[in-house]
């Protein structure tokens, strides 16, 4: 059973161009001239419900193009899509009420004047909302979201943080069922950054909502998405667990020491970090277990952790030299 369905999607659109100069200019007046840009290329995937995927490729990759046409703001040129046994871009009132796109560079749209709880209201409206269940759900965004200091505020007196907290709450408001997330930290800082990443966990949890989640910031994939889908020029180039994209691209793991004395790990691999009786040893990955095992036995361990090598360089490396 799945809750999204992609089959060879493709989506292409025509650019026009003109080359530099007053006479070229004048010509693209009376003759244009286009060029063909293929967004998306036969692209498929399947998301099961109540699943968490990260959807992750440099810019211009066909990420956004993609939820949109998930979403119902595009219709596609090829391929087949079923959302909750819906297509998309028939865009029926019925589908639209079972699914949330929210987009990090445009989290609330509509009149800036209005309060928080005026916009609120006016989803509830839209969304033919029960005023109970507006009440509940209402409380429980409020608690998860820390909405109370917001409701009576316009919407053009927000920061961004705050704003990206309202355009979750507004999008959430009539409980869909599939989430489309599109870049939600951007532009954030830390502690908002991880203020959102919260609460996507906990509302995943409590309601066993579907997420399609794009982000250019690893701590995003690492913490939500145990799946990832990797797009590049259109193509979809990796889909499977995040843990075995890692053991692909990188034939090392990482071993922290902390250590009592003047303990030397260096003979034992590559030192990356070193800083105050700790250290970082690059190790291959057959080799991490008899590794671990020496260095418990030369010298006074303190502390020792086995890690993955950091997510931003692994998918970094993906970006620039593919997927082997």
């Amino acid at each position: 059973m799945t809750v999204v369905d992609v089959d060879e999607l493709s989506m292409s659109y025509k650019a026009p161009v003109r080359k530099g100069g007053l006479r070229a200019a004048l010509g693209s007046l009376v003759r244009r001239e286009y060029r063909e840009v293929l967004a998306l290329d036969q692209v498929s995937f399947s998301i099961a419900p109540g699943e968490v995927a990260g959807f992750i490729g440099p810019n211009g990759a066909g990420k956004t193009t993609t939820m949109k046409i998930l979403s119902g703001i595009l219709h596609p040129t090829s391929g087949h899509v079923r959302v909750l046994d819906s297509v998309p871009w028939q865009r029926r009132s019925t589908y639209l009420k079972r699914i949330a796109f929210v987009r990090g560079s445009q989290p609330v749209g509509g009149s800036q004047e209005l309060t928080v709880m005026d916009s609120l209201e006016y989803q509830r409206l839209l969304y033919d909302v029960p005023r109970e269940t507006f009440r509940r759900t209402l409380a429980d965004l409020e608690a998860l979201l820390d909405l109370g200091p917001l409701l009576e505020r316009q919407l053009r007196a927000l920061s961004l943080g705050e704003r990206m907290r309202v355009g979750l709450a507004m999008a959430l408001i009539y409980r869909p069922e599939v989430l489309f997330l599109d870049e939600p930290t951007i532009g954030l800082d830390v502690s908002a950054g991880g203020q959102i990443r919260a609460f996507v966990a906990e509302y995943v949890e409590q309601t066993g909502a579907t997420v399609l989640l794009t982000s250019h910031y690893m701590a995003d994939v690492a913490s939500l998405c145990p799946r990832l889908i990797l797009i590049d020029h259109g193509q979809v180039q990796y889909d499977g667990p995040l843990a075995e994209l890692s053991a692909r691209l990188s034939p090392y793991k990482l071993i922290r020491i902390s250590a009592e004395g003047s303990a030397d790990p260096s003979a034992f691999g590559d030192v990356v970090e070193a800083a105050d009786g700790q250290w970082v040893l690059r190790v291959p990955r057959d080799e991490v277990a008899r590794t671990t095992s020496q260095l418990l036995q030369a010298f006074e361990v303190v502390d020792l952790a086995v890690e993955e090598p950091p997510l931003e360089k692994v998918i970094d490396q993906a970006y620039r030299e593919g997927l082997r």
